[in-house]
């Protein structure tokens, strides 16, 4: 009997959005529901995240190193941070929530973890460009210098998150230790990712040890390519890009492994 014919690039493509686009109303509508302003909660709940930190930051009038405005440092610190965090968070359990999708022949586990991720990265992409707009129009923050560096520094730390969900993700489903790990690690890189100074700012010593962090130097980016000459950027680019490159790697051959040993329910 002759093999069944493969189908195109086009075709998979095609289905490959088809499952995408299925998988993101799923979860939307789990996660959000119809009720109140529903999946609009996306992009307001980081909003509101934000908005409190940086009203705590100002009223508390924070130190953190620069001359900057703190409404300017607590949105491009802060807004970066709920990036990389919240994407593992989403991941990490995802497969079990959604073993009985596996008997579906074209739902793969890393659909499942990319549509996560890309909710995550559009709440907080959304979030961070109309905070942003709304306090360059009220006067509180003048409009970005260069930014194709801001978009630049945003995508290298939305790429290293998103890696790093996927592989967290993968792991936790054979290991629920990961779960336990990821929050209170989460929160010791919070004040070491960058958000709340500036690598200039730190003795030589600290400023060797948080320059390994990856997400340090996307915010480093984000805030040259918002204040230019303001600050002194201190960034490696190549770095990240190494980082997220191995982790890519480590994430698909992790995934491929959980997959062989999934059990739909």
């Amino acid at each position: 009997m002759a093999s069944a014919a493969q189908p195109s690039l086009a075709a998979s493509l095609k289905i490959q959005r088809r499952v995408l686009a299925a998988l993101l109303v799923r979860e939307l509508l789990t996660r959000y529901g119809r009720h109140n302003i529903g999946f609009l909660w996306l992009f307001v709940e980081p909003m509101m995240f934000t908005l409190g930190v940086t009203a705590l930051w100002t009223a508390t009038k924070s130190a953190h190193g620069s001359d900057l405005p703190i409404v300017a440092f607590a949105l491009t610190g802060y807004s970066s941070v709920l990036l990389w965090r919240n994407m593992p968070g989403r991941c990490i359990g995802a497969l079990e929530a959604n073993l009985s999708l596996m008997y579906h022949r074209n739902i793969r586990a890393l659909d499942i973890y990319m549509a996560r991720i890309m909710i995550e990265f559009s709440g907080a992409t959304i979030s961070f460009f109309t905070l942003a707009l709304v306090f360059i129009l009220s006067g509180w923050l003048d409009p970005p210098e260069d930014f194709l560096t801001v978009a630049a520094g945003w995508m290298m730390i939305a790429w290293f998150g998103a890696v790093l969900a996927i592989t967290l993700g993968a792991l936790s489903h054979e290991y629920e230790l990961v779960d336990k790990f990821w929050h209170p690690a989460s929160y010791l890189l919070f004040p070491l990712s960058g958000a709340a100074f500036l690598v200039s700012a730190l003795p030589p010593f600290a400023r060797e040890i948080v320059l390994y962090i990856p997400m340090v130097h996307g915010v480093e980016m984000i805030r040259e390519g918002f204040f230019g000459s303001k600050v002194q950027a201190i960034y490696d680019p190549g770095y990240v890009l190494a980082c997220s490159l191995v982790l890519s790697v480590a994430a698909l051959i992790l995934v491929r492994w959980v997959e062989k040993r999934l059990t739909p329910q």
